[in-house]
């Protein structure tokens, strides 16, 4: 199958050069990009195609944007891809994950270093012993945002799965001992949450040549236990937003010192 468009719009995201800044948020639902829009000043629609919406506006006087992917790494490498190919080249995914560590509760941050490989797509761009990792200077600016907020913040290693699913019921799955082996490991080894997007767009960015880094909203409980209501309005993305735009200013005025510098 071909994918040359009869315009110059990317196949997937329907956006072109000059749609959208470098620096792009990455949320997963498409229902966040408006609400993450209407941080910037002069936000505006530019596409929606699959579940790829894109708006565009300025923080700072610099042009960014923020582009949904969908659920999991398949859909978000896509989106990276074709971002990548329309000029952008800074990436900040901004979402919701599951809490890995009884002291991390729902309503606290998680700003990713790393991520667990638990998936499939990045299979297809580096052998698995290659470490899916954030870009460090991006990450520290995001992580100084995150510790001047009036959240709990935490700084690890995220697992990035395939199957809700298969965290969410591992005990009804033929492959349950596994599931249940591997996720006691994950958590034995200190990662703080569970989410489907990170490893894909770390990797993807690292082959690329471009920045990516993380911010999640951390819910629920290791254990699978109910979230009380208390704990569902703590955990609402809506409270991690300023957090990602005020990280997102941050990037921006260190790659402009660095600019002035160079």
């Amino acid at each position: 199958m071909s994918m040359e468009r009869d315009d110059a719009r990317e196949y997937h995201i329907e956006v072109g050069k000059g749609d959208v800044g470098r620096y792009v948020f990455l949320p997963g639902d498409p229902g966040r990009c408006e609400m993450i829009a209407q941080y910037f000043d002069s936000p505006a629609f530019v596409s929606r195609h699959r579940e790829y919406e894109t708006w565009t506006g300025y923080l700072d006087g610099e042009k960014v944007s923020v582009t949904s992917t969908g659920i999991g790494c398949p859909s978000a490498v896509i989106a990276m891809e074709e971002l990548v190919n329309v000029g952008a080249d800074t990436f900040m995914r901004v979402g919701t994950s599951g809490s890995m560590q009884p002291h991390i509760a729902p309503g606290d941050l998680g700003v990713i270093t790393a991520a667990i490989r638990d998936e499939g797509t990045t299979s297809h761009y580096l052998p698995i012993e290659f470490p899916a990792v954030a870009n460090f200077p991006i990450t520290q600016a995001l992580w100084q945002a995150a510790t001047d907020s009036r959240l709990r913040v935490h700084l690890g290693v995220s697992q990035s799965k395939d199957s809700f699913y298969g965290q969410h019921s591992p005990e009804r799955m033929p492959v349950a001992k596994r599931l249940h082996e591997r996720w006691e490991a994950w958590m034995a080894g200190g990662a703080i949450c569970s989410e489907m997007e990170a490893a894909g767009l770390y990797i993807t960015a690292q082959v690329l040549g471009v920045r990516a880094t993380g911010i999640m909203m951390i819910m629920g409980h290791p254990d699978q236990s109910p979230m009380t209501p208390e704990e569902w309005e703590a955990s609402k993305v809506e409270h991690a937003l300023p957090v990602a735009i005020e990280g997102m200013r941050e990037i921006i005025r260190r790659d402009r010192a660095a600019a002035t510098k160079g």
